[in-house]
């Protein structure tokens, strides 16, 4: 029976396996195509993944290198108002199989190294530091949520799997993170989450008697919590209002909130 571990590799290859058949169907004439991340088009979506699998792989193998690499991200002057980061420049010169070619390669990379972790250990990151499951989960919740902002625009379908159970877990615990990155007060009150899976199945995460819940659609959940919805643009419903706040604020991944999506942006899918 495998353990969780092994089963978010598993499911993390598995997601990156879906990303890779979603990207053959898009013409590389298409990847300088916008996407709704401002500034962003479909090469960089693929070169970001890229650029942070390779990152992520780095912190498997070599700690002590990946700690000196963020420090040296930290201590270094900040991109102007507008400007990217170099290894997004730096990918917007190379030709679209090359930076397909790159992604391709360090998504099997992590996964090989990946097998390398125990489930406890403590990885450091970005934000806080992680389990070697929650950095691994994250990982997948970063291929589907920069694929989903592929699909918006690529004109390519996509269904949703149970992976997304892995996506919706790391969003609830998030929830303290999701205020703490906005230099705000985490709201404790307890909030209930009941998410219909693509199966049909129920996931239910927090306190059976919360009075505050969130509910809907499992997909929905995690387009917020990865702020690649407005929850105006969502079937989810909130009762409470610190229910309601957490939608407004939440954020799975670590780093700056970003400006996240505006309600009206896409239409709402109705069963």
């Amino acid at each position: 029976m495998p353990g969780i571990l092994d089963q978010v590799i598993a499911d993390l290859l598995a997601e990156t396996d879906s990303l890779e058949g979603v990207l053959r169907q898009v013409p590389f004439a298409q990847w300088e195509k916008p996407t709704h991340a401002p500034g962003w088009a479909i090469r960089d979506q693929v070169a970001h993944l890229a650029h942070f699998d390779d990152t992520a792989r780095l912190a498997i193998q070599d700690p002590e290198a990946f700690a000196a690499a963020a420090k040296r991200d930290r201590s270094a002057p900040p991109p102007p108002p507008g400007g990217e980061p170099a290894y997004l420049l730096a990918a917007r010169e190379r030709p679209a199989p090359d930076t397909f070619d790159w992604w391709e390669r360090s998504r099997h990379e992590l996964v090989e190294a990946a097998g390398t972790l125990e489930a406890d250990r403590r990885m450091p990151w970005f934000g806080p530091p992680m389990s070697g499951v929650s950095f691994l989960t994250a990982r997948l919740m970063e291929a589907w949520s920069h694929g989903l902002d592929i699909v918006d625009v690529a004109g390519v379908m996509r269904s949703e799997s149970e992976r997304l159970r892995h996506i919706a877990f790391l969003g609830f615990r998030t929830r303290g993170y999701s205020y703490q990155t906005r230099g705000l007060e985490p709201n404790s009150e307890p909030v209930r989450v009941e998410l219909t899976a693509p199966d049909g199945q129920l996931w239910v995460f927090g306190e059976a008697n919360a009075e505050q819940v969130v509910r809907g659609p499992a997909a929905d959940f995690c387009a917020v919590v990865t702020r690649r919805r407005h929850v105006a643009d969502t079937r989810l419903e909130t009762k409470g209002e610190a229910a309601a706040e957490w939608m407004l604020f939440a954020q799975a991944y670590a780093g700056p909130p970003g400006e996240g999506r505006k309600p009206g942006q896409f239409p709402v899918a109705h069963p």
